[in-house]
């Protein structure tokens, strides 16, 4: 019997890099944004407590359902296990590759 898979996801927000695990992700019916349902954070269980992953505990609680923009998708992986969530803040050394926007269409000269 095949387990339900696991995804991580790794998108930009607010000058922010997230990393969230997830059991259902697909393509809005809103264009230009993914939906991201099912989160999955560690055990409350541990003696050790991660700053990031309590920061997204919080974020996310009573979340149903996030769309996050195509556009600030870093990646998405399928994963066998799955780990710790974090966010990390990007300095200003750090280079993130932004889809540019569409542009509007040029209109033709009439000549």
């Amino acid at each position: 019997m095949a387990s339900t898979p696991v995804f991580k996801v790794v998108f930009y927000n607010r000058n922010e890099v997230y990393e969230v695990y997830a059991k259902a992700i697909y393509q809005s019916e809103m264009y230009g944004f993914i939906e991201i349902e099912e989160f999955v954070f560690g055990e409350r269980t541990q003696l050790v407590v991660d700053p990031g992953e309590e920061k997204l505990k919080s974020e996310f609680s009573g979340v149903k359902r996030s769309f996050i923009p195509m556009h600030s998708v870093i990646r998405i992986d399928e994963v066998e296990k799955t780990g710790a969530g974090k966010v990390s803040a990007v300095k200003s050394g750090d280079k993130i590759a932004q889809f540019p926007f569409p542009s509007p269409v040029p209109k033709p000269n009439k000549d």
